[in-house]
């Protein structure tokens, strides 16, 4: 079973230095991302999973929240604590949470 966890839960944890990756297409992280989601489109994700450190939740974000749950469902799978974000990047947007634009990841 993946963990998913609502925005509010993922804003606290993102508030705490939470480790983020963004599993759409680079031309929808351009568009607007979370600050400091790393991204690793979805079809990617087999090839650059053992990147990502262990030992500590992954929080997983999307546009809505499928592609997410899949990446988790794959990661969780390979031993990675993964969590995905339900309602992705449309709902934390929606909620007025701080955006990045461009290609920048570390950016608040």
């Amino acid at each position: 079973m993946v963990p998913e966890v609502d925005v509010h839960t993922f804003a606290a944890a993102h508030a705490d230095g939470a480790l983020v990756i963004d599993v759409r297409e680079p031309y929808e992280y351009v568009a607007g991302h979370v600050p400091g989601a790393k991204l690793i489109p979805l079809a990617r994700l087999p090839h650059q999973a053992g990147d990502l450190p262990g030992g500590k939740p992954v929080y997983v974000i999307c546009a809505s929240g499928n592609r997410s749950w899949t990446a988790a469902q794959f990661l969780t799978a390979r031993g990675i604590d993964a969590k995905s974000v339900m309602g992705g990047t449309g709902d934390w947007m929606a909620r007025g949470l701080p955006v990045v634009r461009g290609a920048q990841e570390n950016v608040a």
